[in-house]
């Protein structure tokens, strides 16, 4: 009988420019796959950040990259996405291990050794390395900062929490950047917390006392540029933190079980809210720090968006402030008092 030899060849989606390519890896003598989005301007002479984008329960790699899109943004800011693909749990369910009952997968190992395989094909900046994600995903990126923090420089959850002895045994090794983008009324990833479940706030407190930032929140009220989305959106931050790492929330008001800005329906549930687009406020985050803390010249890609963020200050209760002069003035809060006032104009 003649020997027939299959020979597989994995060739990229697109053969100029930008490439879109499925690749695999063997990790615990199983195939674990992934999406990498390479942008046309990727130089191997030049190390290039690279960003994790990981999907929600039931979700692939191929839902993650269209509903939470960063591909026009890599095109002009130079990075590499990767989509990885989660694995079956005991329900038949493709998931993230993050601690919950029903699956036993060690991701976290397939990460680390995605990361050290991909640093093997590409130029990746080691320092500059990021991870985002949606539901599941965002959950997967919290346990990426606390159990492989020596490799991920900053996250940017959304619609995500923390199962409660997770955060209980977080160990960073270093200040850590978070961008907690969610909706207060997602109910699925429940805003305020259930049993066994952490609350935002307690998520962002974590983050802010660890990293050692202003107790004093700034509040920005983002504005309400379509307002046929029913969605508002408030814009809190918790700055000067260790090596300038900041804390940041964009809490979307009404706001579902979504990536805001999004048109793609997977995965999402409840109200998209349109004042924002979740990809460009996680990049321009994102790409101010690498491993180390801030960076002294942060990438921006304002360009992208339409939506200029600033219309007025707001007090915790709403009310826009101003001085007799009628001056705009920033208000600083600690424990929903005013503790410093900054004009700004």
């Amino acid at each position: 009988m003649k020997k027939i030899t299959l020979i597989l060849f994995f060739l990229p989606i697109c053969f100029f420019g930008q490439q879109t390519v499925m690749d695999s890896i063997i990790h615990d003598n199983v195939y674990r796959s992934y999406r990498a989005y390479i942008p046309a301007i990727y130089n191997s002479s030049k190390a290039t950040p690279l960003l994790f984008n990981f999907h929600g329960l039931t979700g692939s790699s191929f839902t993650s990259m269209w509903q939470a899109d960063f591909r026009q943004i890599a095109d002009t800011a130079n990075f590499i996405i990767v989509h990885p693909q989660g694995l079956l749990n005991s329900a038949g369910q493709t998931h993230w291990n993050i601690g919950q009952i029903g699956t036993s997968i060690n991701d976290i190992n397939f990460i680390s050794a995605l990361l050290d395989s991909l640093s093997s094909k590409y130029n990746i900046d080691l320092n500059r390395v990021y991870s985002t994600g949606m539901s599941n995903g965002a959950y997967m990126s919290y346990r990426l900062a606390c159990e492989l923090s020596e490799k991920i420089a900053a996250i940017a959850p959304v619609a995500g929490s923390y199962i409660s002895y997770m955060l209980t045994n977080c160990n960073p090794s270093h200040p850590t950047p978070v961008l907690h983008i969610h909706g207060d009324a997602d109910s699925s990833s429940i805003y305020y917390g259930k049993p066994g479940v952490e609350s935002i706030p307690n998520i962002i407190s974590y983050w802010v006392n660890y990293n050692q930032c202003d107790t004093q929140s700034v509040l920005i009220l983002v504005p309400n540029v379509n307002v046929n989305d029913s969605s508002t959106v408030e814009h809190y931050s918790w700055k000067n933190g260790i090596n300038g790492v900041d804390v940041e929330h964009l809490k979307v008001i009404s706001g579902g079980h979504t990536w805001p800005g999004s048109n793609f329906s997977s995965n999402n549930s409840g109200i998209i809210n349109y004042d924002i687009n979740a990809s460009i406020e996680i990049w321009n985050f994102l790409s101010k720090y690498d491993i180390n803390g801030l960076i002294n010249q942060p990438t921006n890609i304002n360009e992208f968006s339409k939506n200029k963020k600033l219309v007025k200050i707001v007090d915790l209760l709403g009310r826009e402030r101003k001085n007799i002069n009628n001056k705009l003035l920033l208000y600083i809060y600690d424990n929903g008092e005013v503790v410093k006032k900054i004009n700004l104009k």
